[in-house]
């Protein structure tokens, strides 16, 4: 699970993106606690596209992980194209792996942690994008160990 003599470990930054908000989280060095960060708001692709490459250079990151909205049903809609043509951008640009992890549920989740943590609705709006790039980071670390 370390790391080997000489070898540097890299961060995974999760990303649940929405039209307006991204959240964002970062793992720990060891890849095994995802730490919910920020959430982002959009400004224009171009400009988001830049703020993420940056945001994982200045934080040692090596692959980016991107909710993927699938429905309910398993298909893939017009959510997931828009997530799939902003990972092939995010890639492009930063020249790291993206990688998509099925984000059904992600949010509800995230509105079931803060309200059992009695946090109030309109703190939790101002929340909730990051924890579910949390969720969704936490997902895909659980699944390498």
């Amino acid at each position: 699970m370390g790391a080997k003599k000489g070898e540097k470990i890299l961060r995974k930054i999760g990303l649940d993106i929405g039209n307006v908000r991204i959240g964002v989280a970062v793992s720990d060095l060891m890849g095994i606690i995802a730490n919910a960060r920020e959430t982002y708001t959009r400004k224009s692709e171009e400009a988001d596209i830049a703020y993420f490459t940056e945001y994982a250079r200045a934080n040692e990151a090596d692959t980016f992980v991107l909710g993927l909205p699938v429905n309910m049903d398993g298909t893939d809609g017009e959510r997931v194209r828009l997530t799939r043509e902003f990972g092939d951008l995010l890639k492009a640009a930063s020249g790291l792996p993206v990688v998509y992890k099925d984000e059904r549920l992600t949010t509800v989740q995230a509105e079931r942690l803060l309200i059992e943590a009695d946090m109030r609705r309109d703190k939790r709006k101002k929340v909730i994008d990051k924890v579910a790039a949390c969720i969704i980071l936490q997902s895909y670390l659980d699944g390498k160990h």
